[in-house]
């Protein structure tokens, strides 16, 4: 009997830990000079404007990966690390737009994760007219 209680607590311990675990699509809006902190916000299609922003501590060994669109599920996958991490050059001149991006965090709230990205049109695929 208490061997089914224990089990049924550590069962329910690992299933708060994985909702408490979320992964957030939105914007990056600014990275601290010292890389610890990052503002996101979502984007709001109607206003063309970003909203709720907040600002999230960054772990100190969170994966920095360059994202890529699947076409077929229509969502932002992860590819190659980006050299430098929060310090790359797309992280630096972050302009009103700021970086698409979708962040994954911890049950403490900590970034540990930054698929960047999507979002927007390639510079190759405006049309020039």
């Amino acid at each position: 009997m208490l061997r089914k209680a224990v089990c049924a607590v550590a069962v329910l311990a690992f299933s708060v830990g994985l909702v408490f675990a979320a992964e957030i699509r939105g914007v990056i809006t600014k990275v601290s000079a010292d890389g610890k902190t990052i503002t996101f916000g979502k984007f709001d299609r109607e206003t063309k404007s970003i909203t709720d922003e907040k600002e999230y501590t960054v772990s100190s060994s969170v994966k920095v990966l360059k994202g890529k669109r699947n076409p077929d599920t229509k969502k932002l996958e992860a590819g190659e690390e980006l050299q430098g991490g929060l310090s790359n050059d797309m992280f630096k001149n972050i302009g009103k737009r700021g970086v698409f991006a979708t962040i994954t965090t911890d049950d403490s709230g900590n970034v540990t994760q930054i698929v960047a990205g999507g979002g927007g049109r390639g510079k190759g695929k405006r049309n020039k007219q």
